[in-house]
């Protein structure tokens, strides 16, 4: 009963309970009897397996159905592979007979060359063929320190066959020994006969087996014909393997088989059979060990292989070896000839079909069925190298054209899982706003309205208030869609716009359509943007129909456009006139003539331009508004192809080289042929995007540049101003229509001073602009930096050339030059690159030094010098690798050193090359299993490289080797072989030379002076008349001989013309009528006499008749008659100089001051490396007082503050507050120094730092002003200014505890500037009212300050006295001498202090109020340029801080002890370094 409850038992269950003993359970079994029990470890299967094989029957291969016993098939394989064996031991082999007897169940293979010696083992005591056939385990290949290429491995081999036959035979004549030997093995090798040893000849060598397989073991009863067939292609096979040289014999029948190629031959003809054109094969005998055949296969990988004659039916390393190389060299034709056809080498695979026999040196397989070789390819032997000449045979064979096929089938397949249907709801796309009845029966007539961007399709929407929203979806487009004829696959299917196409119009890949009755929508409206960039999205659209499904576009009305107007022109009667076309309103407006009062026109941008009330008018007048597009011919495929296929660059060239200026579409046709779309409207696309994209020969800049450079002159662009805020200021005044962010960059862009940025940046960065790190990536926000013209920038352009140049003009707005003309092409000074439709261009930067140099050569009649790429502040080498037609190569390497065997220093990187992805780069060198590199150390800064890199001494071999700066990637090329530029007449062109670009400038630039000097004179000249007519004017008055007042103005003119006063009428602008434009009142460059009447349509002698009249005086008189002299001397001067003396001038100008920018990079790089030598601690450390928080290390000669760039905008008071800090480190000797010598030093000091700012010296700027203490020269001053903007400073990371300064400021500054400190605190003095001497002018800037609250002042001991100032002025300390006094100063002066939140010691100092006012002035009293007129005084305007004075030299300077010690110690030492 217990039995019968069991629960269910697995099979191991029952397999326990059995009655079985434990010796019955455990066996041990001999090896011949475990072979016998379990064959398939030895031999395979033994079971009849099924599988297509290629076998040898009718005299043909044929690849049929087999079904066959693997063992069986194995033990014959055993016996012919040591046949073949013999060959590699004995070369004068060259007989094989095999006998297959399938009646009689009987094999026998007999080879001559060596026999097997007949003789007896010494150790084992049996006959040398008795041990090799009837013992296990025995072999001559177990020594693996020789070599072999035979197919024995393990010692079974023959063994095997011995022991699944019921009879083996051996017989083998050894002519050596004259023996002949002869034994029978039976009952599966359990029996054996005694040997019967006979004599033989002694040239006699052979060797026979004879077996019978035991056919019970493999379940048969007879030689199958699949077996006998599968047999014989195996002696066909060795046939093949063993070559010319073997004669094979199958049953005594010679085979047709005397190479490798007539083996494969075989396969081939078989294959081709059924094809039309036959099979190609590329045979190849790369070396004695290796023969490769590639033919084609269709889809699948084929192979047929051998190693050592065995047939690695499945493969392994060797075809692995060899099919890599076949299929990498084709894959990398095939994605050249189709980039997006993304194959892979297993792609490449699938195609071929290859042979290999190869001789193999010791070969390892998977098992011993040896049906795959596993032997890496190092341990080969032998390479395999396949010749390039074979490789270009095979990729010519089809096997290209097969692949791309395939491509572009998988492509289709993929791209159809997209595919759209037509159904009546579709859910899940973003945006979308579907009509009601797409999908439906109507869907004919439902219209998908394919906005550009959400701001359009609020308009369309607003369009649909009026249409409904039955017929009509609406979508937007995300900019522009992707160009789809040669997109990748990748591409396409991961672009979500295309699949959201698709999928709204229920477009399905590779249907043809001849009506839209099967789609969702049947019109596609585009409604973009009337600007280039909208017609470039139509084309886009056009281009993405015609490229799938060309059959659309033939269907009438399937593509439309909606067109809006791009300008619109208003009358002051009501009366509106819409453009839909730049070109259309451009001969409008020129038809007008003079005759344009009372028009004003509005410049529609893009479709958010217009309002959503002229959205409904817009498709309340639908017809209007709605082009068709219509197929004409194939042309109209043939114009798209030209204007989107990167096959057709060439003829694009030619298409944009044949444009016409003024080509329109006409949008008063209601049809468009598709053609005529692409000829005349997108064609304006392409000139605009060239236009942006490659800049102009003449000044170097592309339309976004100039009009950068533009409102910098217009503006006056001296003070800076906030990035942010220049591009809005560009945007209005030069009719820029792009982006703010595109704009900001730009300016950015052209204000970059790092190594391989700009040689000559026209814009200064004051702040962070972006460094080499990053190549500028690591720019600030725009809203966070500042800049202005760099001084040099109007040595570039003389502002004598702005007359000169021809002003575009946009809605009645006169905007940027045609080109600007500098007095050096700029383009080879700061390189260009850009890529345009049809063009791409890549300018290097050149030497502006030796451009100079050779234009001062063709001046005096000489040839140029050979210019060579050079960029500042780069330090390797670029050198001339190769010269051609097309242009010169170089090769730009940075700078690496060994410093020992196991480490390198790198200082400098190719140009262009950023520190940030160098260092990418080295880190992928030290990661991975077997990294390159061990570590490597960064000490690189902002402006310099330097990287040390540790690596083993192997590694360093290896890369001496490779070659150091080839393995450390320090080599890039740059070449002039893509120079292209738009010429003056703005015809693009293509320079070969530098010097070919600068031939061609010098002859317009020379044009250029000419027109200078006769434009100066006759302006000149027309000042002396103007001169001339006042004078006489005013004696006029002055005399009574003219009466102006109670008089008509008409009769006042008739008189003057009576009299012989010349008339200047005024010049009147067309445009500016038109466009109702007037400019504002900014800074401009023009003259405020030319600004004064602006606007006002007056009498050509306005220039008299609104004269003050307080100037009708004879002291006028004088004062013009002073005028009319100098101005002669000025005519006479321009009379003599000639075009190249005043070329030659302006390149002294720019020379001098391209010296002062070297100066002053060499003092900064001369700082920044003093500096690095302290942070590395190369500098030993000074002894302090007491440490402060964060000590700064100086020496005695050594500036206190490094490094301050010139560019980055270091206000002069920030620069004296570096100054003053630097002398109050040490306290001075408290003997009497000489006050004569240190005012003297201070003048130099001053002078040379105005050197630095690019400033004349103060003398020079004394003298030019002749100033005295009047408002007038005061306000002169003040013009000045704006070249170092006071006041304007850096954070300047210092804590408070410095000595205090004075600092007058003007009162005209914004609130920013007037905040001269670093964040920590700032400091103001309000200067005391002058006693007994007071003058007019404004109001003391100590007023503009009254409000601010006291401050405490720093004890200070009394001023020493300065020399008297050569001019002649007072000192700001004699005039505040009152001051000294204790109480009888009128006003503290006052410092506003803000608490620090870093450094709690200036809290403490706002405890101590009032202490010590009475020593508050000091010798180190410093005035910014643009102090109050009221205060008469030296100017000093101070640049970065020059090195301490000598302790002789030095001022002395009394130090006072505070309530603390300790801060007071804090104060005088160093300051405290904070962060911001």
């Amino acid at each position: 009963m217990v039995a019968d409850k069991l629960p269910l038992q697995s099979s191991n269950n029952v397999n326990v309970q059995s009655q079985k003993t434990i010796e019955e359970t455990y066996q041990k079994k001999s090896q011949l009897e475990h072979i016998l029990l379990r064959p398939d470890t030895y031999v395979g299967s033994i079971e009849k397996h099924t599988q297509t094989l290629w076998v040898y029957e009718n005299d043909e291969m044929v690849h049929r159905s087999v079904t066959y016993v693997p063992g069986l098939y194995k033990i014959f394989d055993e016996i012919l592979v040591n046949a073949a064996d013999n060959k590699q031991r004995d070369s004068s082999m060259d007989s094989v007979k095999v006998v297959i007897d399938a009646d009689q169940n009987c094999i026998s293979v007999c080879n001559n060359g060596d026999g097997v010696p007949v003789e007896i083992h010494q150790e084992e005591g049996v006959y040398v063929p008795e041990l090799i056939f009837g013992h296990l385990l025995t072999s001559s290949n177990y020594d693996d320190s020789v070599k072999k290429t035979t197919g024995g491995r393990n010692g079974y081999g023959a063994k095997l066959t011995n022991i699944f036959s019921t009879e083996f035979v051996i017989e083998t004549a050894d002519g050596k020994r004259q023996k002949k030997y002869k034994q029978v093995f039976s009952n599966n090798m359990g029996k054996k006969s005694e040997p019967v040893i006979t004599k033989c000849k002694e040239g006699e060598n052979w060797t026979k087996v004879t077996f019978k397989p035991d056919l019970a073991k493999f379940n048969m009863t007879h030689l199958e014909e699949d077996v006998v067939a599968l047999m014989r292609k195996r002696v066909f096979d060795l046939a093949g393997c063993l070559g010319k040289t073997v004669k094979v014999e199958l049953n005594g029948k010679r085979v047709p088989v005397k190479s490798f190629l007539d083996y494969v031959n075989l396969y081939l003809s078989s294959a081709s059979k059924h094809r039309p054109e036959p099979l190609p094969r590329f045979m190849e005998k790369v070396n004695d060990r290796w023969e490769v055949c590639v033919s084609l296969s269709d889809g699948q990988f084929q192979q047929v292989s051998f190693v050592n004659a065995i047939a690695t039916i499945k493969g392994g390393t060797h075809v692995d070896y060899v099919t890599n190389q076949i299929s990498n060299y084709v894959m990398n034709v095939v994605n050249k000839k189709n980039k997006n056809a993304n194959v892979k080498a297993h792609n490449v695979k699938n195609h071929l079909w290859v042979f290999v026999n190869a001789l193999i040196d010791n070969p390892a397989f998977d098992s011993q069925t040896k049906e795959t070789l596993t032997l890496r390819q190092s341990s080969f032997g032998s390479k395999c190298e396949i010749p390039e000449e074979f490789l270009k045979k095979v990729a010519k064979s089809g096997v290209v054209d097969s692949l791309l096929s395939w491509a572009n089938f998988k492509q289709s397949k993929d791209l159809k899982k997209t595919d759209g249907t037509k159904t009546g709801t579709i859910r899940g796309i973003p945006k979308l706003e579907d009509a009601n009845d797409a999908g439906g029966r109507n869907s004919d007539k439902c219209t998908l309205i394919l906005t550009e961007g959400d701001s359009a399709k609020a308009l369309a929407m607003a369009g649909l208030a009026i249409v409904g929203r039955n017929h009509y979806g609406v979508f937007p487009l995300r900019g522009k869609l992707l160009n789809v004829r040669e997109a990748s696959h990748k591409q396409l299917m991961d672009n979500a716009e295309i699949q959201h196409l698709k999928q709204i119009l229920g477009l399905q890949q590779g249907k043809e359509y001849a009506s839209v009755k099967s789609l969702r929508y049947g019109h596609m409206m585009i409604m973009t943007d009337q600007d280039h960039d909208g017609s470039h999205i139509k084309g886009l659209l056009i281009n993405f129909i015609h490229s799938f499904w060309p059959s659309l576009l033939k269907v009438p009305s399937f593509m439309v456009e909606f067109i809006t107007p791009i300008v619109k022109a208003t009358h002051r009667n009501g009366t509106v006139l819409s453009f839909y076309s730049m070109p259309e309103y451009e001969s409008w407006k020129e038809s007008l003539r003079g005759n344009a009062t009372g028009w004003t026109i509005k410049y529609y941008k893009g479709l958010g331009t217009s309002t959503s009330k002229e959205g409904k008018e817009y498709f309340s007048n639908l017809d209007k508004h709605k082009k068709e597009f219509i197929w004409g011919d194939d042309q109209d495929g043939d114009a798209i192809e030209l204007a989107f296929s990167k096959k057709k660059i060439e003829a694009r060239k030619n298409w944009l080289r044949q444009f016409e200026p003024g080509t329109h579409l006409d949008h008063n046709e209601k049809l468009i042929k598709y053609s005529d779309f692409i000829n005349k409207e997108l064609i304006l696309f392409s000139m605009a995007d060239l236009q942006r994209s490659i800049p102009s020969m003449v000044d170097g800049l592309k339309p976004g540049q100039r009009k950068i450079l533009f409102c910098s002159f217009k503006r006056n662009f001296v003070k800076e101003a906030k990035v942010a805020q220049f591009s809005g200021y560009v945007s209005e005044h030069s009719a820029y229509h792009h982006g703010e962010q595109s704009l900001a960059s730009t300016i950015v862009g052209m204000a970059q001073d790092f190594v391989g940025s700009n040689n000559i940046n026209l814009l200064q960065p004051n702040g962070q602009f972006g460094t080499r790190n990053q190549g500028g990536k690591d720019a600030a926000s725009a809203r966070y930096i500042f800049t202005r013209l760099s001084p040099i920038t109007r040595y570039l352009f003389p502002k004598d050339d702005d007359g000169l140049l021809d002003y575009l003009n946009e809605d009645g707005q006169s905007i940027e030059p045609t080109w600007y003309m500098p007095i050096i092409p700029m383009v080879l000074v700061n390189g260009s690159e850009g890529i345009g439709t049809g063009w791409s261009s890549f300018i290097p930067n050149y030497n502006p030094r030796e451009i100079i140099a050779n234009v001062r050569r063709l001046l005096d009649g000489e040839d140029m010098e050979p210019m060579h790429p050079w960029y500042r502040g780069f330090k390797a080498t670029i050198e001339k690798t190769a010269s051609r037609e097309a242009g010169t190569s170089y090769t730009v390497s940075g700078i690496m050193e060994e410093v020992n065997e196991t480490s390198l220093r790198i200082t400098e990187l190719p140009v262009r090359r950023w520190t940030q992805d160098y260092r990418e780069f080295l880190e992928s060198m030290a990661v991975g299993n077997d990294p390159f590199i061990m570590e490597f150390r960064q000490y690189s800064d902002d402006t310099n490289v330097d990287f040390e890199v540790i690596l083993t001494e192997e590694k360093m071999m290896i890369a001496r080797q490779d070659g150091l700066m080839k393995k450390f990637k320090l080599t890039t090329t740059i070449s002039t072989s893509n120079m292209h530029l738009f010429d003056p007449k703005g015809v693009i062109k293509k320079y070969d030379t530098p010097e070919q670009i600068l031939e061609e400038f010098f002859h317009i630039r020379l044009e250029f002076y000419e027109k200078r000097k006769k434009v100066l004179l006759e302006n000149l000249e027309r000042e002396l008349l103007k001169l001339d007519n006042k004078v006489r004017f005013i004696l006029g008055v002055v005399s009574g001989e003219i009466i102006v007042n109670n008089r008509k103005r008409a009769e006042l003119f008739i008189e003057l013309r009576e009299k012989g006063f010349t008339p200047f009428p005024k010049k009147s602008k067309v445009e500016a009528a038109v466009a109702g434009a007037t400019d504002d009142t900014e800074e401009t460059e023009e003259t405020s006499e030319a600004l004064s009447a602006k606007g006002v349509r007056g009498s050509d002698y306005d220039y008299l008749l609104s004269m003050a009249i307080g100037t009708l005086t004879l002291e006028k008189v004088q004062e013009l008659c002073a005028d009319r002299e100098k101005l002669k001397g000025e005519v006479e001067d321009l009379r003599k100089a000639t075009p190249k003396s005043l070329w030659m001038k302006d390149l002294d100008s720019l020379e001098k001051e391209l010296d002062e920018q070297d100066q002053n990079a060499a003092r900064e790089e001369e700082a920044r490396k003093e500096m690095k030598g302290k942070v590395k601690g190369a500098v030993g450390t000074r002894v302090q007082r007491k440490p402060p928080k964060a000590p700064r290390k100086t020496t005695k000669k050594a500036d206190t503050v490094e490094a301050i760039p010139d560019g980055m905008g270091m206000s002069s008071s920030s620069v004296m507050e570096t100054e003053d800090v630097s002398e109050a480190v040490q306290p001075k000797g408290r003997g009497g120094a000489k006050k004569a010598a240190a005012a003297r030093k201070q003048d130099v000091v001053d002078e040379d730092e105005d050197d630095e700012l690019g400033l004349p010296s103060l003398r020079e700027r004394l003298a030019k002003y002749n100033l005295d203490s009047s408002p007038e020269q005061s306000a002169a001053m003040e013009d000045e200014v704006p070249q170092v903007p006071a006041g304007k400073k850096e954070p300047s990371k210092r804590a408070a505890g410095r000595k205090k300064k004075q600092v007058v400021s003007d009162n005209s500054d914004s609130e920013d500037e007037v905040e001269l400190d670093d964040e920590d605190f700032s400091m103001e003095e309000e200067a005391a009212p002058v006693v007994g001497k007071k003058k007019g002018g404004r109001k003391p800037a100590a007023n503009t300050k009254a409000a601010k609250p006291p401050a405490p002042a720093k004890k200070r001991g009394p001023a020493s006295k300065k020399s008297q100032a050569s001019l002649g002025q007072k000192l700001l300390t004699d005039m505040l001498k009152p001051a000294e006094e204790p109480g009888i100063s009128p006003e503290k002066k006052v410092r506003k202090m803000r608490a620090s939140p870093f450094n709690k010691k200036s809290g403490s100092m706002l405890g101590r109020i009032g202490k010590g006012s009475e020593a508050s002035n000091s010798e180190e009293t410093h005035v910014s340029p643009s102090t109050s007129e009221n205060i008469e005084d030296e100017v000093v305007e101070v640049a970065p801080a020059r090195p301490r004075p000598q302790r002789a030299n030095r001022r002395q300077t009394k130090y006072i002890l505070s309530d603390s010690e300790s801060d007071a110690a804090v104060d005088d030492s160093d300051f405290d370094e904070e962060e911001d």
